[in-house]
Formats: structure tokens, C-alpha cells, sequence
């Protein structure tokens, strides 16, 4: 039999939990309280349609404990035609754990691009729903009063250890007519795609997809009449990095 001097420390630290009234408790609210974050830049690609090539970002980051955290969103595009960005914006946000698979989020988001800019007050739940779907969904009020909502919702499906296709779909809606951003009412666009990514390690994917990006409803014909194109289906190959 090992003497005491022999354990591991993971065995002596066990022993401890197991005869301490309380330590079991105390050791899991000390872990609840550990603070670490998370870097995920979801999509880094280049994106081609026919003559038009474009650049699209979409990262978030955050930092806290399993309770409470901190959190960055961005995400935008940037056109190779016009040499400008088209989108662009940041979310800054509070969260706070609902449930073990949902996270309440409160906040600030800054449209920089398209003009004019805009801010907005947001509130959102995100998370994993039943089927391992990785939903995001938010409502946002601007400075202007105009009331607007995304949902975005993925899933990795594995085809090997390694190799992974995730759909995912972003939808956008809107309460208010906004026709200085060309935003009509009700469903204003979507993306639609699928990426195949290969995983080198779980902190570093290549991969390649297509998306189908239309605008609808009101949207669409305020694109129309701008005669700007109402439907773009885009090949995009790009990096999905973490750390």
C-alpha cells in the first residue's frame, strides 16, 4: 500500500474533497468563479460571385466565468469592387448564464458601415438547442427607435474526425421602414450556406462552401428600384481559427 508521501496531488486533493464536510461545494463554486476566455474567428473568407470578389469577417470573443462574462462581436464585409467596406459592426455585451445550454445577453452595437451609421441597444439569448444546434438570436432598438432582430442558427455535422460540413442559415428582420439603409419591413435578407472545413487541429480549419444570399419582401424592391442585384450566390473558401 502507498504511503500518504506517494499520492499525486490530484489524489491527495480528492481525499481532502471527500473528507472535509462542505469542500466538494466549495471546490465546484471555486471552479463556477475561474475566469477564462475565448477567441473564435467563425469566418475569414473570401467570397467570388462571377467578376465580384468580396471579404467577410465574422468573430466574437469573450472572457469571465461560467456565470458571467464578457463579450465582442463583429462581423462585415468588405467589397473588391468598390475597394470599401460595406458592412461592418461591434457588439459589446454583458452575459449571464440562463440555463446549461443558454447564455442572456445585454448590450451596445455599432453599425460603422453602411451610412449613416447607427447604434443600438441589444438583448439576446444564445446557445445550444436540442439537436446540438448553435443558435444566436437578438433583438436590437437604434437611436432612431427602429426595432430589428437576428437569429442565426449552424450545425457541425461530422463526416469524420476531422472533416466537418456545417449549414448554417442567418436571418434578418425588421419592424420599421429604414430607406436611408434600404431596409424595407418584415424579412429584409438571409444567408444560406454550407462550409466544408478540415480540421488540423480543433483551433485551426481551412475550408471551402457556397451561399445563397438573397434580399426579400420590401427589401428586395427597394433594391430593385436602386437597381441594385436582389439575389447573390457566392463561392467562398476562407480559415476558422480559435484560441
Amino acid at each position: 500500500m502507498r504511503s500518504i508521501a506517494q499520492l499525486k496531488p490530484w489524489c491527495l486533493a480528492a481525499l481532502v474533497t471527500a473528507a472535509l464536510p462542505g469542500a466538494g461545494a466549495k471546490a465546484q463554486e471555486f471552479y463556477d468563479q475561474s475566469l477564462f476566455g475565448t477567441v473564435l474567428l467563425e469566418k475569414f473568407e473570401w467570397k467570388r460571385e462571377g467578376g465580384r470578389n468580396g471579404y467577410e469577417w465574422d468573430g466574437q470573443a469573450w472572457y469571465g466565468s461560467d456565470y458571467n462574462k464578457v463579450w465582442l462581436k463583429t462581423e462585415g464585409f468588405w467589397d473588391g469592387r468598390t475597394k470599401q467596406l460595406e458592412n461592418a459592426e461591434l457588439q459589446v455585451l454583458y452575459s449571464r448564464l440562463l440555463t446549461y445550454y443558454f447564455d442572456l445577453q445585454i448590450g451596445v452595437r455599432h453599425n460603422f458601415r453602411p451610412d449613416p451609421s447607427r447604434t443600438y441597444g441589444v438583448i439576446g439569448i444564445q446557445g445550444l438547442a436540442p439537436g446540438f444546434f448553435e443558435v444566436d438570436t437578438q433583438a436590437f432598438i437604434s437611436e432612431e427607435g427602429d426595432i430589428s432582430g437576428r437569429l442565426n442558427a449552424s450545425y457541425d455535422l461530422l463526416i469524420t474526425n476531422r472533416l466537418i460540413l456545417q449549414p448554417r442559415i442567418d436571418i434578418n428582420v425588421s419592424a420599421n421602414r429604414v430607406p436611408e439603409l434600404g431596409i424595407g419591413r418584415g424579412i429584409t435578407d438571409l444567408e444560406v450556406g454550407a462550409r466544408l472545413r478540415y480540421e488540423f487541429t480543433r483551433q485551426f480549419a481551412p475550408y471551402i462552401g457556397v451561399t445563397w444570399e438573397p434580399k426579400v419582401g420590401e427589401t428586395a424592391s427597394i433594391a430593385r428600384r436602386e437597381g441594385n442585384p436582389t439575389s447573390t450566390v457566392y463561392f467562398v473558401g476562407g480559415l476558422r481559427v480559435w484560441f
